[in-house]
C-alpha cells in the first residue's frame, strides 16, 4: 500500500502544481493537500496491479476518483455548515460559500477531464457518482424523519460511502483488463468493505477514545444522528420497554447526557451486536477476494489493508 500511496501522492502534487492561479483553483489544491488516507485512489492502483497491469496505467483514473470524492466533501461541508475538515478550516470557511460551490463544481468537471474517454469506465464512474449523490440526499432526508429502519440506513451508507470504494476498485480492474466476473468480485469486495468501514466509524464515534480519534465521544449521539447504533438501540428499547435513549433524545442536543446514552447502548447489547455486524460484513467482503485469488498470494496486500481499516482505532 505504501508504494501505491507514494505513487499517487506524487501524481497529485504534479497535478496540483500545474493548476492555474486564482480562487477557482486554489481551493482544489488546498483541499487535496489536507492530511487524509487517500484510500480510494490507492485501491484503484492496487486493483490495477492485482490483475497484472502497471499501476501507473491507472493514475489518471485514481485522480478522477479522488477529485470526485473531494468535490463531495467540499459541498458536504457547506450543507453541514462544518467549520473544520481534518483539523483545518473547510473551504467555505477559508474562502466563502460561493467560492466553495463554484470550485467544487469545477473540481467535478476536472475529474471528468482526467478520467479518460473509455466509454465503459465513464459509464461505471457515472453510475456510482450518481449513487453517491443519492446517498447524500437520503442522509439529509433521514435528519428530518422521526423513524429510520436499519435496512434504510444500510442502503444510505451503501450509496453514500460504499459504492465509491467499489467504483475505485472496479475501475482499476477495468484498466488492467480484468474479466467481467473478476470486476464484479472486486466491486463486491469494495462495497462490503465500505459498509464495514462506515459501521466501524459509528462504533468509534460512540465508544472510541477521544485521545485517539481526535473527536468528541458520542458526537453523533448528542446530535441524534440516525446511525446504525442509535437506530438499533431504539429498536431494542421498544422491544424491552425501556426508554433511556428516548428520554435523552427528548432533550435539546446541548442537554443530552452522552454518557447515559453510551451506557444504554452497552446495556442493550448494541455495541457487541454492531461489532459482530462489522465482522460479518468484513468476512463477506474478504470472501470475494478468495474467489479472485484462492491462494491469497496476489490479494494479500488488499486483505491487509481491509483488515487495518476495519480494525482501526481512529
Amino acid at each position: 500500500m505504501n508504494v501505491h500511496r507514494a505513487l499517487f501522492d506524487a501524481h497529485v502534487e504534479r497535478w496540483s502544481a500545474a493548476l492555474p492561479a486564482g480562487d477557482l483553483y486554489a481551493p482544489m489544491a488546498y483541499l487535496l493537500a489536507l492530511p487524509g488516507k487517500r484510500i480510494r485512489p490507492t485501491l484503484t492502483l492496487m486493483a490495477c496491479e492485482l490483475f497484472g497491469a502497471d499501476p501507473r496505467n491507472a493514475l489518471d483514473q485514481a485522480l478522477a476518483i479522488e477529485l470526485f470524492h473531494n468535490f463531495t466533501l467540499m459541498h458536504d461541508d457547506i450543507m453541514d455548515a462544518a467549520s473544520l475538515r481534518r483539523g483545518r478550516p473547510t473551504v467555505h470557511a477559508q474562502w466563502n460559500v460561493n467560492t466553495a460551490i463554484l470550485s467544487g463544481d469545477a473540481m467535478l468537471v476536472m475529474a471528468y477531464s482526467v478520467l479518460g474517454s473509455d466509454p465503459y469506465i465513464l459509464s461505471v464512474f457515472n453510475q456510482h457518482a450518481l449513487e453517491v449523490c443519492a446517498g447524500q440526499q437520503l442522509d439529509m432526508e433521514f435528519e428530518q424523519r422521526a423513524e429510520v429502519g436499519l435496512a434504510e440506513y444500510r442502503e444510505m451508507i451503501r450509496l453514500k460511502t460504499a459504492v465509491l470504494l467499489s467504483a475505485a476498485l472496479r475501475i482499476g480492474a477495468i484498466k488492467a483488463g480484468a474479466t467481467e466476473a473478476d470486476q464484479q468480485r472486486i466491486a463486491a469486495f469494495g462495497e462490503g468493505m465500505g459498509l464495514a468501514f462506515q459501521l466501524r466509524d459509528d462504533l468509534l464515534d460512540a465508544f472510541g477514545d477521544p485521545a485517539v480519534t481526535g473527536k468528541e465521544q458520542g458526537g453523533d449521539l448528542r446530535n441524534g444522528k440516525k446511525t446504525w447504533l442509535l437506530i438499533r438501540g431504539l429498536e431494542v428499547e421498544r422491544d424491552r420497554g425501556s426508554s433511556a435513549l428516548r428520554d435523552q433524545l427528548a432533550h435539546e442536543p446541548s442537554g443530552r447526557d452522552v454518557a447515559v446514552m453510551i451506557m444504554a447502548l452497552r446495556e442493550l447489547g448494541v455495541e457487541q451486536e454492531a461489532q459482530q455486524e462489522v465482522r460479518r460484513l468484513a468476512g463477506t467482503a474478504l470472501e470475494e477476494l478468495g474467489r479472485i485469488d484462492p491462494t491469497g498470494d496476489r490479494t494479500a496486500a488488499l486483505r491487509a489493508l481491509a483488515i487495518s481499516l476495519i480494525d482501526r482505532a481512529a
